[in-house]
């Protein structure tokens, strides 16, 4: 697939990488992932990556450590961080009903209280959750139904995993628009603006200069068009090249993995090129 002839020559200084699907899965890394990343960073492009997954930054730094990928915390951009900072300044002190993994009430916690009262909710937040079960439901469909903030960390139908895909937040967010009768008003995570802005701050780029290269069509390459950036699509995850032919959301280049992304850059002079085919 070519290139966007408009974006030929474009300058990049900054890349926001996606990761579960772009350059690992689980802990299982991409092959040739990280001698890629090494490549770009040595072209002088800075680096941050992008997950809805809920795992905690420091441990996806130090799981990209060991599959060879020095990362730090600050590197890593996800759901929590854009949430919680969308409740200080909008639900400042508000009482929560989550559907998560522990993790995220645990980041919450020292700011925001949580309660399984549905007159005591103030909002409800829909995430990835494995132990989802008909009491959690019946708590967020009540809270909802009294009028409930309906948030949400992404929306995402299923998680890539080693072993397989699985059902992600997508799953839970119908379930509760299906009994309660309200459509989820705000996603915190891909595609939306607010995790793209919170990864060019991180940058430190203006989104002219910046590449976001990503997996899935529906939030990745969205949240590229939508934000106005470049993308480039990698065929490792989840989205397959026939899936191209439908979607409303077409990124400026696709490649079978990320290790022909430096290539794709021209290596040592980060400009994107037209991709032959």
């Amino acid at each position: 697939m070519p290139a966007d002839p408009n974006l030929a020559g474009r300058p990049v200084h900054g890349l926001i990488l996606d990761l579960d699907g772009t350059l690992c899965r689980g802990e299982q890394t991409i092959p040739g992932a990280p001698q890629a990343v090494a490549r770009l960073r040595q072209a002088g492009l800075r680096v941050v990556f992008l997950s809805n997954t809920l795992d905690p930054p420091d441990l996806y730094a130090r799981r990209l450590a060991r599959l060879g990928i020095p990362a730090t915390a600050q590197d890593i951009i996800q759901p929590v961080i854009v949430l919680r900072q969308y409740l200080r300044r909008e639900l400042p002190s508000a009482t929560l009903f989550a559907i998560a993994q522990p993790y995220l009430r645990q980041q919450l916690e020292p700011e925001f209280s949580f309660s399984e009262d549905p007159e005591q909710i103030q909002a409800v937040v829909a995430s990835y959750d494995p132990q989802f079960d008909y009491h959690k439901l019946t708590v967020g469909f009540r809270a909802l139904r009294r009028g409930a903030r309906f948030l949400a960390t992404n929306i995402d139908a299923t998680c890539p995993l080693p072993d397989g895909e699985y059902p992600d937040a997508a799953a839970v967010i119908a379930a509760l628009e299906a009994c309660s009768g309200r459509r989820m008003e705000l996603n915190l995570g891909k595609p939306s603006p607010f995790m793209l802005q919170a990864a060019l701050r991180r940058l430190g780029e203006e989104k002219e200069a910046t590449l976001l290269v990503g997996d899935r069509l529906e939030t990745d390459i969205r949240m590229a068009r939508e934000g106005g950036l470049p993308s480039v699509l990698v065929l490792t995850g989840v989205t397959r090249r026939e899936d191209l032919e439908n979607s409303p959301f077409q990124p400026a280049a696709v490649i079978e993995s990320v290790t022909q992304l430096p290539d794709l850059l021209g290596l040592g002079t980060p400009r994107i090129q037209e991709q032959e085919g």
